[in-house]
């Protein structure tokens, strides 16, 4: 088995870790789907005869196999409340890889930008940025949002402080998409930058780096052709972790906002206890982690070896 497949079993096979951990967790949760559907006034009869029909009755070890056949031909299987889960999610998971898509690219261009700077500039005001970074990284998404919300909708009235959507549950205007995306990407922008310094520094004590600062070149042009090729393999693994803290911020966000993402979709399942839409969740997000992880390998390992 070469590397690459090697690895590529390694990721697949975290991630079927987590389904059968996510799956089993939910389906124990007290109460049961049933329960939760037919509300407390339902007898044990309805609930056991519920449970037949939507076969929530069968061992768990058969209801994950039955699910996870169903993944691997793209049927994500019914909710307990009968109805599609690919439906369901289909109408909710754009948006949310919408606003984390953005909030990415935001990360990556702040990440860059001000971690260069901050390396060219490492005195004057960008020894701001040491404690500046800090404070942001520590600070959690649902609480930089409500700062913002505080600021740039109810004090000074620039943003809508809700999502302005259409009966599709569409986002309508682009303005409502500012405040969610710098609340998922002001606290992962500051990792990122701190780590792309780090990077760039480490890079910079190369030998060929002193041997080009001898020949007189300017410190930009030693930057971007000496410096930033070698680091960019950590840069670009840093920001492929933070495609899951991304994710995970977004459910979060989302609930500040009103945002028309899977953050209700989830919470209504935990809440249903359904594991068919949990792990269903867990999968598409894993999926797309687990590319995104994939890819940053395949940049690292083309940056040092000169060859995929």
């Amino acid at each position: 088995m070469t590397r690459w497949a090697r690895l590529i079993v390694l990721r697949v096979g975290c991630l079927l870790g987590v389904l059968v951990v996510v799956f089993a967790t939910v389906a124990l949760l007290p109460g049961g789907g049933a329960g939760a559907v037919l509300g407390r006034d339902a007898s044990p009869a309805q609930v056991a005869a519920y449970e037949s029909a939507m076969g929530i009755d069968r061992p768990l070890p058969i209801r994950f196999w039955s699910w996870l056949s169903g993944l691997s031909h793209g049927d994500l299987g019914a909710s307990v409340r009968g109805g599609s889960i690919n439906d369901m999610l289909s109408a909710k998971f754009p948006n949310t890889f919408l606003l984390g898509g953005i909030a990415l690219i935001v990360t990556a261009a702040a990440a860059t930008i001000v971690g260069s700077w901050w390396f060219l500039h490492p005195s004057g005001p960008a020894r701001l940025l040491g404690p500046g970074t800090t404070a942001a990284v520590a600070v959690p998404e649902f609480v930089v949002a409500t700062v913002l919300v505080f600021v740039f909708a109810l004090g000074l009235g620039w943003l809508p402080a809700v999502t302005v959507v259409d009966a599709g549950g569409v986002v309508v205007d682009g303005r409502s998409l500012v405040l969610p995306v710098l609340a998922l990407a002001i606290p992962q922008a500051a990792w990122n930058i701190r780590v792309t310094r780090a990077a760039l520094e480490e890079a910079a004590q190369l030998p060929h780096v002193h041997a080009a600062e001898l020949d007189g070149l300017t410190p930009r042009h030693i930057l971007v052709r000496h410096v930033l090729p070698i680091a960019a393999p950590t840069i670009a693994s840093s920001l492929a972790t933070s495609v899951g803290m991304l994710l995970g911020g977004a459910i979060v966000v989302e609930a500040v906002f009103n945002y028309p993402g899977i953050g209700s979709v989830l919470a209504g399942s935990v809440n249903d206890r359904d594991p068919a839409v949990v792990a269903a969740v867990v999968a598409l997000a894993g999926i797309a982690i687990t590319v995104v992880l994939i890819l940053a390998d395949l940049v690292r390992s083309w940056s040092v070896r000169g060859r995929l």
